[in-house]
């Protein structure tokens, strides 16, 4: 027999929902089970198995991160599957930079009243992120909390758990002069900049449901709520069989702020502006809200979402196999010795 409440209802939390929620979420989450899950939901803690054959010298590498106020777009659009990828994808998406393989994932939903199934289409989003990138959904926790965010919105985080040789993690010590640098495209905004997003088109007021022409037919809700791109498989991929160097996640900061960290002192990346496919929604907002270029490339991810630097002598090769996995990558840059981080020319 399930617990139940009758005064804790009465002060807004439905325990009897939350058991719903969680019969909703199951086959979800028995989609993205792996050889190393243990445990099934419902315990205090989720359990998982390593496998650490081939790794000499195993390092766990852990990312965390949440959706932000893209949360506002699926709240005004009515739409919640999709938010799920995105808080996996900012997460998975860092691990991998280290050159590591993501194993598990666990989310955290906070919401101001428990409607089982907006829970379980949240999950279910978080549910497809993880088959997106091999990892298993092994726990997570749904916070009824009212009074403290309104009943109709919530909140969304989750942070994953991934391994690595320690001989085969990726720093940027191996970066010289004139190395490449490749660019796997962006699906769209991704999920960062939605304050200044927002601000611009300020989406709580203004029309956002009506398809355009110059967004291929989308409207501008659906372009922004396009889920974050996850680079794990063709990243992975790569891994087996280039030797990469440096990998960077475009996430807040753009270009200026993450190239960066993929690049020794010294050295700076030569981006070609004219190589780039920038993205119509961000030439709509740059336009809308009248943004300095420098800005829009500190800001947003303009159309690449993962940047990636090889040897110039890899690069062919890298772009087959990136292209191969549905990575959808092309060149956009090269190293250079420079005191300038990035120069977008």
């Amino acid at each position: 027999m399930k617990s139940f409440s009758e005064s804790y209802k009465a002060a807004g939390v439905d325990i009897t929902a939350g058991y719903k929620a969680v019969d909703l979420m199951k086959e979800h989450i028995a989609k993205t089970k792996t050889s190393g899950v243990i445990s099934g939901i419902g315990g205090f803690g989720g359990l998982f198995g390593l496998d650490l054959s081939g790794i000499k010298n195993p390092v766990l590498v852990s990312g965390t991160d949440g959706v932000g106020t893209k949360l506002k777009m699926a709240f005004l659009m009515d739409k919640h599957d999709t938010v799920g990828i995105d808080c996996v994808a900012m997460c998975v998406n860092d691990i991998i930079c280290c050159g590591a393989k993501p194993l598990f994932f666990l989310d955290y939903i906070a919401v101001g009243k428990n409607v089982p199934e907006k829970v379980a289409s949240i999950v279910s989003g978080v549910a497809d992120g993880c088959v997106q990138s091999g990892c298993a959904l092994i726990g997570g926790e749904t916070a009824e909390m009212p009074g403290f965010y309104p009943e109709d919105e919530y909140d969304l985080a989750g942070f994953s758990v991934g391994i690595a040789d320690k001989d085969k993690l990726l720093d940027n010590s191996a970066v010289k002069e004139g190395d490449v640098i490749i660019g796997l495209k962006s699906s769209g905004v991704h999920s960062n900049g939605f304050s200044l997003v927002r601000k611009i088109f300020d989406v709580e007021n203004k029309d956002i449901k009506t398809p355009l022409e110059f967004l291929g037919g989308k409207s501008i809700g659906e372009t922004l709520l396009a889920p974050t791109k996850i680079y794990v498989k063709p990243m992975c991929a790569l891994f087996e069989k280039v030797t990469v160097k440096a990998v960077s996640h475009i996430t807040g900061g753009g270009f200026y702020e993450n190239i960066p960290r993929s690049i020794p002192k010294g050295y700076g990346a030569k981006i070609d502006k004219n190589a780039l496919e920038i993205l119509p929604i961000f030439t709509l907002l740059q336009k809308e809200g009248n943004i300095p270029e420098r800005d829009m490339f500190n800001t947003f991810n303009m159309g690449i979402g993962m940047s990636v630097i090889v040897d110039k002598n890899d690069a062919d090769k890298s772009l087959e196999i990136l292209n191969a996995n549905g990575a959808d990558a092309y060149i956009i840059g090269e190293t250079v010795k420079s005191d300038e981080s990035v120069k977008i020319c």
